[in-house]
């Protein structure tokens, strides 16, 4: 077994986090499981978990985090230190969905998704960075979608976050590789995940309205997604392969989907064309991964 890392995940009340949480736990790594409020809102869920650690005697630690407010993110990143002295592995999984027409969907809507969906991650980010660069090493991963590649009619504020955390993610990745952290982003493909049953729906319906025909995409694309059968432990599985895959070695990208519509064809050209304008800029070694000790940052 590779050696146990200390992973501080997002979003681990329900849905691909908490499978996340319970899967690096039985393979021997320290979890900090984080979620909104495991008091009250998420009592039940967060008690589910320190249930589980009990009974298979595998270490979760549930925290209280709320990635859209940075004191709640710096609070809970500088306990995880405190109780591991280091934090190799951060899963920035917190997300959720609209679904609507892109017109139909308010600015308050708008604003809110890319606080979680994209400022979350970059907060939580962020927030490790600084110990994680005193440590020369980590690896900071993003979990994505399909849809940040492919653009879903009825699910634009969606797709617009994760394109946006794609670009982040990508720039971590060329930006930290000169001090041994990896920036790594996961794509997975419709599974059968908690996200259906709290997809927010779009407000204005007055402007839904008009669009005739055109009206009924956002619901053929959700009956469509929530028809999925396939089993979300494959996107557990291919994250604990990713956390246990030596420094260095990592894709930048993996796509875990049952069906291939183009990503990875997509993937390919962007990964030949960023090399071109690295090369281009002057950057291909500076953006060239380096194993880092612990004493070169001294």
């Amino acid at each position: 077994m590779a050696s146990p890392q200390v992973v501080l995940i997002s979003g681990t009340s329900t849905g691909f986090g908490r499978l996340f949480a319970e899967t690096l736990a039985r393979h021997g790594h320290i979890v900090f499981a984080t979620m909104r409020d495991p008091a009250v809102r998420n009592a039940a869920n967060a008690n589910e978990l320190r249930a589980l650690a009990g009974r298979e005697s595998v270490e979760i630690n549930v925290m209280e985090m709320d990635v859209t407010d940075e004191v709640s993110v710096d609070r809970a990143v500088h306990d995880c230190m405190g109780r591991a002295g280091r934090i190799d592995v951060v899963i920035n999984n917190a997300g959720y969905a609209v679904a609507g027409l892109t017109e139909a969907t308010t600015l308050n809507q708008a604003r809110e998704i890319m606080e979680t969906n994209f400022f979350g991650a970059v907060r939580v980010n962020r927030a490790v960075l600084p110990f994680m660069r005193k440590q020369r090493s980590g690896l900071l991963m993003h979990v994505s979608s399909g849809a940040g590649r492919l653009v879903v009619p009825g699910c634009a504020l969606y797709c617009a976050t994760k394109f946006a955390l794609e670009a982040v993610a990508e720039a971590y990745r060329y930006e930290l590789a000169g001090q041994g952290i990896d920036s790594v982003i996961v794509q997975p493909g419709a599974y059968k995940t908690a996200v259906f049953g709290n997809m927010v729906t779009a407000a204005d319906h007055a402007r839904s309205n008009t669009y005739g025909a055109a009206a009924q995409i956002p619901d053929k694309v959700t009956t469509a997604l929530s028809a999925t059968t396939a089993d979300a432990q494959e996107v557990a599985d291919a994250v604990l392969s990713i956390v246990e895959t030596p420094a260095g070695q990592r894709q930048l990208r993996y796509r875990v989907s049952p069906a291939d519509l183009g990503v990875d064809a997509i993937n390919s050209v962007c990964a030949e064309a960023q090399e071109r304008l690295l090369d281009a800029f002057g950057l291909t070694a500076d953006t060239t991964f380096k194993q880092q000790s612990a004493a070169s940052a001294d």
